[in-house]
This record gives structure tokens, C-alpha cells and sequence, in this order.
């Protein structure tokens, strides 16, 4: 694993810690999509990057890495950030509260377990 690599996988988490500061300081993952004005796209700017580093790490072939997450997961992630940039208005949150309840916390654990290796 290369240090531009692992340094890919800290910057995700990182990125998860700023989505998790931002529901936290509304309240609730509903009470930050709401807020259309500072919360729901700081949301979706860090989902964005999540998906670009990810999407990184497949071209620069970090496959020992990419290993420790689901294939249909990055997929997923990068499908969300594809549908962020060229239908930004029509953005499912219900699918964007899913990935936070639910997808990142996975992907922050894998992120610590490549970290630990």
C-alpha cells in the first residue's frame, strides 16, 4: 500500500467525520437534509469527494486496497456522486439518509481496518 493511498483512505474518513459533525450540529440526519442552505450541500459536497477518492484509488490500481470494500458498495457511492453532479435538484434523500445511516458507517470501519493492516 502506497502513502498516497492510505492518505486517500484517511482523507474518507475524514470526509465521514465532517457528515457525521454535520448531523450532529442539526440534530438529525433529516434535520440536515432539510437545510437547504448549508447543511444538505455540505452533505452531498462530501459525498462527492468520498466517491472521488474512491474513484482514485481504482485508476491508480490500489486494488490491495479496494479489496476490503464491497465492489457493489463503490459502485453505489460513485453512482451518488454521478447523480449529485448532473441532476444536483432531483438528489434522492431517501437514498442519501440510507448511505448515511447505513453505508457509512461500513465504510468507515473498512477504512480503519486498511489503516490497521
Amino acid at each position: 500500500m502506497s502513502k498516497e493511498s492510505i492518505a486517500k483512505v484517511h482523507l474518507i474518513i475524514e470526509k465521514i467525520e465532517y457528515i457525521e459533525q454535520i448531523v450532529q450540529d442539526a440534530g438529525s440526519i433529516t434535520g440536515a437534509l432539510e437545510d437547504v442552505v448549508t447543511h444538505r450541500p455540505a452533505i452531498l459536497m462530501h459525498l462527492t469527494a468520498i466517491a472521488e477518492q474512491f474513484n482514485k484509488l481504482k485508476q491508480s490500481h490500489a486494488d490491495d486496497i479496494l479489496s476490503a470494500f464491497d465492489d457493489k458498495d463503490i459502485k453505489g457511492m460513485y453512482d451518488v456522486r454521478t447523480y449529485i453532479a448532473h441532476d444536483y435538484e432531483g438528489v434522492n434523500l431517501a437514498i442519501v439518509e440510507w448511505i448515511i445511516r447505513n453505508g457509512l458507517p461500513k465504510f468507515k470501519t473498512q477504512c480503519k481496518r486498511v489503516i490497521n493492516r
